[in-house]
């Protein structure tokens, strides 16, 4: 066959076109991004997704706490096949509102906009322009110019976190976050120096100076050309030329196939490697049980790390910090409250008046003084006398302190006393710490133990001058003094009384609830006592707050329903939940709380995935403190009648507080009795006693703690196994299982807690002896504690009779 003359040409030229394109297409990235197009934040329009669809690049809402502001957005990348969707890269300064853009241009520029079309921030590309945008299946995000050359990519840019494939050159830092949820910079640098070595390093807010590193990997050369590098492998190392390499982590993280990796400075300052099965969970998320696992942690304990340096440790001021299961928690001692409930790293302050050698302060009427043991714990720094002898012993150093007006903890070690002033310094518990800390405070932790004494001796001082005058001038003076004090007096008195009571609760009017609730919208949940509204303070708006709307209180109840809500504000613990205030108009009785970011510990429990075994021993043993405080060391006992996990509430840090304490007289005694039995007896929290009607005596909280230390061993709802398949109750199996010696069964998939069943077996017979049917031969709380804390031994329990029976 024949082709004309002037076609021939045409055909090879077109065919030749056609083979070099695609050839060159075929070796450069895929442009998925052309110029023209744009994201709005708050719009339904798809993200930009790789071609894998594993990473995408768009507008996620931006929760600076917990279920934040719906309308704030962060602009980043995330995993976009998994259900965390864990973002990996943002541009974390900005929180950006409803309606805010981000543009590639027709002039080849990455421009992100306010909604009023105001420039904010812009890639820089060095005056380079691109002809496309690509977001890759390695989770970089680049700007592509003409040349098919990367003149911007979120590799070279990095946030908190790095992804295998990509570097760190030299001078090049990761930020972490200021906490899971607030994007901004943190307290923690990972800096590549340009000296070659790899630091952590503290650092100094709002500003952002670097402050003293806590670790390092010391490789300090001569023009050292090193850089950060994460393999596809998995493994993160440091280079330096061309041999020399020192590895970060050395753990295998599993094959890239199968697993997703990063790495990422959390927001606690500790570099962790992760690992995610890549299985696809888009589908059926709800069957997806896989989650992010840490491979490897620098440094493996933050607490002990942080030691050097201005500033106050891991934990602010006055906390001190544990590690548990690799994670940092910060603590108060007891008779300190925190600063701020929702961010422990601001530290703890005293709830009663400082050590101030005056002549009416507390701290100089010996009696009062008693001293707060914390075992294992230190605060290393801010001592300012030590006394060291061989007749040094606990207490004699607590009376070194007790007599030293200035002294507000001691440390004891091995005939070593330490005294320490205000504030305390990087605080920390650890069980190699051979060392034991007493906190000083006054008894009863009062606060108001000399109440108005300044002004007072201010009086005195003014009217011992005027005397000194005339004695007819004194005495009018005196007379004006004395009417002026009264109705001062009396005025605070009167604002005192219509702003809070004295234990510093708000009283709000009811509008003033409804309003901070949007009108009682947003439903937190329901239970014996009433309802709860989630809301904002009227003061604070980004403070958020939960308002519990009472049912109907008994008529008594109803006049002393203040007398009740101030006995509940006198209540201060770490594992309590924190009421704020409370209003009494007309028939609304409402109480309001701080809001607990981390919802209940039923949801925690029995969830799709189940929460580490070290996380739920210190959950357990912060309920057991929590309830200890209420049944004997507050001042007026309290029995909860309610314990069980839908009444656990966590924090930011999974810290258990137990909520609705104190509620029990507010009620009808039908109407509490009807709502606690609700739940099938044989299966349910609460002690026989319950359904003798006879006395009720702290004793049912500790039966209804037993039933719950069962569910958190093994994970499982007492209801929801008696209405299962098991024809026995939950308390019966847990029994079966430990006198037949197969507690494993009680922990089965829990390989952490079946490395640890010693523990397993000693929390076991702590919940045997809970749930007895006779109350006498349960223990109190303070037992209860002691034996969790190995401080007593645990005997070996008798069978509890079947609730059924009873």
């Amino acid at each position: 066959m024949e082709f004309p003359a002037l076609q021939f040409p045409s055909f090879f030229i077109i065919s030749v076109y056609l083979l070099f394109s695609a050839l060159f297409t075929e070796g450069q990235p895929e442009c998925n991004v052309k110029l023209g197009w744009s994201l709005s934040a708050g719009d339904t329009n798809l993200p930009w997704n790789s071609p894998s669809g594993e990473f995408a690049f768009g507008f996620r809402p931006l929760q600076r706490s917990p279920s934040d502001n719906e309308d704030l957005f962060l602009l980043a990348i995330w995993f976009n096949k998994i259900p965390e969707q864990t973002i990996v890269w943002s541009k974390n300064e900005y929180s950006l509102p409803r309606g805010s853009t981000v543009h590639l241009t027709n002039e080849g520029q990455l421009i992100l906009y306010n909604p009023q079309s105001k420039e904010i921030w812009r890639a820089q590309t060095n005056n380079d322009k691109s002809s496309c945008a690509a977001m890759l299946n390695s989770g970089n995000f680049v700007l592509i110019n003409g040349n098919s050359s990367y003149i911007w990519e979120s590799f070279k840019t990095p946030t908190d976190t790095i992804l295998p494939g990509q570097s760190l050159s030299m001078d090049g830092n990761l930020n972490s976050r200021q906490s899971e949820t607030n994007y901004t910079k943190g307290r923690f640098q990972l800096s590549m120096q340009s000296d070659g070595n790899l630091v952590l390093y503290t650092i100094f807010l709002p500003l952002g100076d670097v402050n003293s590193a806590y670790w390092a990997t010391g490789t300090v050369r001569d023009n050292p050309e090193a850089q950060l590098v994460f393999d596809e492998a998995g493994y993160v190392y440091l280079k330096q030329g061309n041999d020399s390499t020192q590895n970060i982590t050395n753990k295998d993280m599993g094959s890239s196939q199968d697993f997703y990796h990063m790495a990422r400075i959390d927001y606690d300052g500790v570099f962790r490697a992760y690992s995610h099965p890549r299985k696809d969970c888009t589908a059926n998320a709800k069957s997806c049980t896989s989650a992010w696992s840490v491979i490897q942690s620098t440094p493996e304990d933050i607490c002990t790390a942080i030691l050097r340096g201005l500033g106050s440790g891991f934990c602010g001021y006055n906390s001190y910090c544990v590690n548990t299961n690799g994670k940092p928690e910060c603590f108060c001692p007891e008779g300190y409250s925190p600063v701020d409930s929702s961010d422990m790293f601001k530290g703890c302050k005293p709830n009663f008046q400082l050590p101030s050698c005056l002549q009416n302060g507390w701290e100089l009427n010996l009696e009062v003084v008693e001293f707060k043991e914390l075992n294992n714990t230190d605060w290393p720094f801010t001592d300012y006398e030590h006394q060291t002898d061989s007749q040094v012993d606990e207490d004699t150093c607590k009376e070194f302190c007790r007599r030293d007006c200035f002294c507000v903890a001691a440390i004891y070690d091995k005939n070593n006393c330490w005294k320490k002033k205000f504030p305390l310094s990087y605080g920390r518990q650890s069980k190699i710490l051979n060392r034991t800390a007493y906190i000083k405070v006054p008894k009863g932790n009062e606060t108001d133990l000399c109440p108005g004494s300044k002004d007072q001796s201010t009086l005195v001082l003014v009217g011992s001058v005027l005397l000194g005058s005339s004695v007819l001038i004194n005495f009018i003076l005196l007379l004006i003094i004395s009417v002026a004090v009264f109705f001062i007096y009396h005025k605070k008195m009167l604002n005192l009384w219509s702003d809070s009571t004295s234990f510093g609760l708000r009283k709000y009017t009811y509008k003033e609830l409804e309003k901070a609730t949007g009108g009682f919208k947003q439903k937190l949940g329901r239970g014996a006592f009433g309802t709860v509204y989630k809301g904002v303070t009227p003061s604070t708006p980004k403070r958020y707050i939960a308002v519990k709307m009472l049912k109907k209180v008994e008529p008594e109840g109803e006049k002393e329903f203040t007398t009740e809500v101030n006995a509940i504000g006198k209540t201060h613990h770490k594992n309590l939940v924190t009421l704020l205030g409370y209003c009494d108009e007309g028939e609304n009785r409402l109480l309001v709380y701080e809001y607990m970011s981390n919802g209940s510990l039923a949801s925690l429990l029995f969830g799709i995935s189940r929460p580490h075994w070290n996380q739920r021993v210190q959950i357990i043993c912060g309920i057991a403190r929590g309830l200890t405080y209420l049944h004997e060391e507050c001042s007026t006992q309290i029995i909860h009648c309610d314990v069980k996990p839908q009444n656990i509430l966590l924090d930011d840090f999974l810290t258990p507080k137990i909520s609705d304490f104190g509620l029990a007289k507010l009620l009808l005694a039908e109407q509490s009795r009807a709502a606690l039995t609700n739940i099938r007896g044989t299966v349910g929290y609460f002690a026989p006693e319950w359904f003798r009607k006879g006395s009720i005596t702290v004793k049912v909280d500790v039966y209804s703690f037993g039933v719950m230390l069962l569910e958190i061993i093994c994970c499982k709802s007492s209801v929801a196994f008696a209405m299962g398949e098991e024809e026995e109750a939950l308390i019966d199996w847990a029994y079966d299982c430990y006198s037949k010696k197969k507690l494993n069964k009680m922990v089965e998939n829990d390989e952490e807690a079946r490395n640890d069943m010693k523990s397993v077996e000693r929390l076991v017979m702590v919940a045997i002896w809970c749930i007895q049917e006779d109350p006498s031969l349960r223990p109190s709380m303070k037992r209860i504690t002691q034996m969790l804390e190995r401080v007593a031994e645990v005997p070996v329990p008798p069978r509890p009779s079947l609730f059924s029976s009873s």
